[in-house]
């Protein structure tokens, strides 16, 4: 199975915390889709038909998906979504509570932002995701337009990196990791393309 894990472009949200919450894209929007267009190894349309597309409800990644394949093909996955901030949602990472960011940043895997999820909550879901892709093997390429924590969440579960180390990958706005799953194991071919 040949797997593009795909982050969304960038957003007009600058230094706010909007995991969950749906936020304006930034004007650059059509100029990063055509670069990551470009970016992808398979053909897309008119062959759009060869791929299984599936997109984080968040228009963010519903839009991208819906320009770089026909909206009739995407799937939405709840799986996908970014990590949940609970009540840090829509305000600005500069004005939350130091007693509240503090613990998480020490250990996001295991603390939760208050009202909102684990890194390991996250882990779960894309890991179900990802099992059942591979239980069901889609005939040609599967494209997952998704977020950079859920981009690092399944680079790990590929790769077998402990989640703790998840920030240490770097996934920028509009990029493109691949992944070939082949002989019962996970290679990542590029990251952060």
């Amino acid at each position: 199975m040949e797997l593009y894990l795909i982050r969304h472009t960038a957003v007009a949200a600058t230094g706010l915390c909007y995991g969950h919450s749906d936020v304006p894209l930034a004007d650059t929007f059509a100029a990063e889709a055509t670069r990551l267009r470009a970016k992808l190894p398979v053909a897309l349309p008119p062959d759009a038909s060869a791929w299984r597309v599936l997109s984080s409800p968040a228009a963010r990644c519903r839009r991208l998906a819906e320009t770089l394949w026909p909206a009739t093909a995407v799937e939405e996955d709840a799986r996908l979504r970014e990590l949940h901030f609970g009540t840090w949602e829509n305000r600005p990472w500069a004005e939350l509570p130091a007693a509240e960011l503090d613990p998480w940043m020490a250990d996001f895997v295991a603390q939760a932002p208050p009202g909102g999820e684990t890194f390991a909550h996250l882990h779960e879901r894309t890991g179900a995701l990802l099992a059942e892709l591979l239980a069901t093997p889609a005939a040609g390429p599967v494209a997952l337009v998704t977020h950079a924590g859920a981009v690092r969440s399944l680079l790990c579960h590929a790769l077998g990196l402990p989640l703790a180390q998840a920030f240490q990958l770097v996934i920028d706005f509009a990029s493109v990791s691949g992944l070939r799953h082949q002989h019962g194991r996970w290679e990542v071919r590029f990251v952060n393309r």
